[in-house]
């Protein structure tokens, strides 16, 4: 019994000397991702805010936004396309207009109504045309990249020019007709009412007033129509990484040019 105890004490003590070692260790602060856990801040509001701020991640702060929304506002920061100038992002699959600074910050988003015809390309000519030529067919928001610029239609009221060979706009909202009830549209939740114009892209008229025209007043600017029969890299120059791969060359600030006047009825469609 004794030669036994005299074999084992050295293991004994071994163990203890391991014990010791283990409690010392988990006695010092655990590291996660190089922070010590008893040292790491917790994802407070303002933390969450600092994250949503880094470069390349717009923050469309309580806006909902699809996937696809999002995805192109990264890249149109990422990649410098907008050159320096203020943009939209007319999502048509979930009937939303999201309106940027230069930088990429949010400044508004509504609800708005777009072309009664579901598809991403305009009818050859079809800027040319009287609407009671246009069948509903052909009654389509073309989608891709545009440059946008503020002008006056015939009427005297201003309009933001989207595709200006198609006659296609941004402008407040056209209740002339009562029985499309096209207010009442913009305030159901839902987007499937929400096509109903000849492809025009229209939204509400305080929104129009108070943010589209203040951002675009003075200055060109860049529309981006999200597509919705084609992906998103058959519209876009996106690349797998959506970081700066191509890199449009810098514009310099200038007014917007005063355009041709299209006929009233076309440029508030």
């Amino acid at each position: 019994m004794g030669e036994s105890m005299r074999l084992i004490a050295p293991t004994l003590s071994k163990v203890g000397r391991l014990g010791l070692l283990v409690a010392s260790f988990c006695a010092q602060p655990v590291f996660v991702l190089g922070v010590a856990a008893e040292q790491a801040v917790p994802l407070t509001a303002q933390t969450k805010s600092e994250a949503q701020s880094l470069p390349g991640r717009v923050d469309f702060e309580r806006e909902s936004a699809s996937a696809e929304a999002r995805q192109v506002a990264d890249w149109v920061v990422d990649s410098g396309d907008n050159q320096k100038q203020p943009f939209v992002i007319v999502d048509k699959a979930h009937a939303k207009v999201f309106v940027f600074d230069a930088d990429g910050r949010l400044r508004g988003a509504a609800s708005a109504l777009l072309g009664l015809a579901v598809g991403d390309d305009s009818t050859p000519g079809i800027g040319k045309r009287k609407m009671s030529s246009i069948r509903p067919d052909e009654r389509t928001t073309p989608a891709g990249r545009f440059e946008a610029a503020l002008d006056l239609n015939n009427k005297g009221n201003e309009t933001l020019w989207v595709d200006y060979d198609s006659a296609i706009s941004l402008h407040p909202v056209v209740t002339s007709n009562a029985l499309e009830r096209r207010s009442q549209r913009l305030e159901t939740p839902s987007p499937l009412d929400n096509r109903i114009s000849y492809g025009c892209i229209n939204v509400p008229a305080d929104f129009f007033k108070d943010v589209v025209s203040p951002a675009f007043t003075g200055i060109n600017g860049i529309a981006y129509v999200l597509p919705e029969t084609r992906s998103l890299q058959q519209v876009f120059a996106l690349d797998d990484s959506n970081k700066r791969a191509r890199v449009p060359p810098a514009a310099p600030d200038l007014p917007a040019p005063v355009l041709p006047q299209k006929e009233a009825d076309l440029a508030t469609r």
